[in-house]
């Protein structure tokens, strides 16, 4: 393995001033440090993590704490799509990513101990029960966090425009003459009631009142729970022309429960989702729905916790909202 004093050697240089110019420092020439890093990098030189976690006090490891009610894992597609642009922004700025769980070796842990542990520089957490005694340790200790869709006060948060997104959806069903909505939506937490309040205000600026019977409840992406929804929603008096789903998986559920009772999609009665999944766009007829942005949301993420891990004292706590965009769909028809 090529060390720095291999590469001083062939320079003709001190392990100092290779260690300067393999760190960028801007106390010697370019021309130097130009020449030391090519001869570096012929020589097949790789820097040891281990080193450079001492000499510079960082890892260059972030740590990612996700858990979902489905326990979908990163089979998850709206978080898989995150954690993939985190990953790369983060990859551009020379970090790795490690997986922060609640147990070392079997033993069980709090989350706060596992970063330790692990030694990551800051923590992203997304798809949590953020009231956890282990979260709230976390977030009250002195490690790097950033959070997604839920806001503490001393953290810097990445917020899905949910209540914009909710608006526009709504809005959109409404001008297709629909009045008789119904809303399946996700277990509690921020994300439901910033959508739910949405959809509660945006009917309410029209005029319209909807039965208690047409807000109904299931698990994100649990498509029998979504399926078991619309049966019930089918069996009132007055059943709903429309129908919004929490997620674009639990429409699909509702999708083909619809179809099992003989109804079109799109025609004898309409649906939407929520996410932008791909599974919107491979439905027949399209979902529409609403997509998340969700490449600026995990660039956003890996770059300000970056900036909280190398510049503490001026990065901003700050919530920052990222919009979503409606994609309409065959899914909803227009009425009279």
């Amino acid at each position: 393995m090529v060390s720095m004093k291999d590469i001083a050697r062939e320079c003709g240089v001190s392990v100092a001033t290779v260690s300067k110019a393999l760190n960028h420092y801007s106390d010697i020439g370019k021309e130097t440090r130009d020449r030391i890093i090519r001869i570096a990098d012929e020589m097949g030189y790789f820097p040891n993590s281990s080193a450079r976690a001492l000499k510079t006090k960082r890892t260059y490891h972030l740590g990612v704490l996700f858990m979902d009610e489905a326990n979908s894992g990163l089979t998850h597609h709206f978080f898989a799509r995150i954690l993939e642009s985190f990953k790369v922004a983060a990859e551009k700025e020379g970090y790795d990513i490690t997986f922060v769980g609640s147990s070392i070796s079997k033993r069980k842990t709090s989350y706060l101990e596992h970063c330790r542990y692990r030694g990551v520089d800051g923590v992203m957490i997304a798809n949590i029960d953020f009231y956890d005694a282990h979260i709230q340790e976390l977030i009250m200790s002195d490690l790097p966090v950033i959070t997604i869709d839920h806001v503490f006060d001393n953290r810097i948060s990445v917020v899905s425009d949910n209540v914009g997104g909710m608006r526009a959806l709504t809005e959109y069903v409404l001008s297709k003459g629909h009045r008789r909505i119904a809303y399946i939506h996700g277990l509690d937490s921020s994300v439901t009631r910033a959508r739910l309040s949405s959809f509660y205000s945006t009917l309410s600026a029209h005029g319209i009142r909807i039965p208690e019977a047409y807000e109904r409840t299931a698990a994100y992406l649990d498509v029998n729970a979504a399926a078991e929804q619309t049966d019930a929603l089918l069996s009132l008096e007055q059943p709903p022309t429309c129908i919004l789903y929490p997620d674009d998986i639990c429409c699909l559920g509702g999708i083909n429960r619809l179809r099992a009772k003989g109804l079109r999609v799109g025609e004898d009665i309409s649906v939407a989702g929520y996410d932008g999944d791909m599974v919107a766009h491979i439905t027949d007829p399209q979902i529409t729905t609403i997509a998340q942005d969700t490449t600026s949301i995990g660039q956003t993420c890996a770059r300000k916790l970056i900036d909280l891990i190398e510049n503490p004292k001026s990065t901003i706590i700050e919530q920052i909202l990222i919009r979503g965009t409606l994609e309409e769909g065959a899914s909803v028809a227009a009425i009279d």
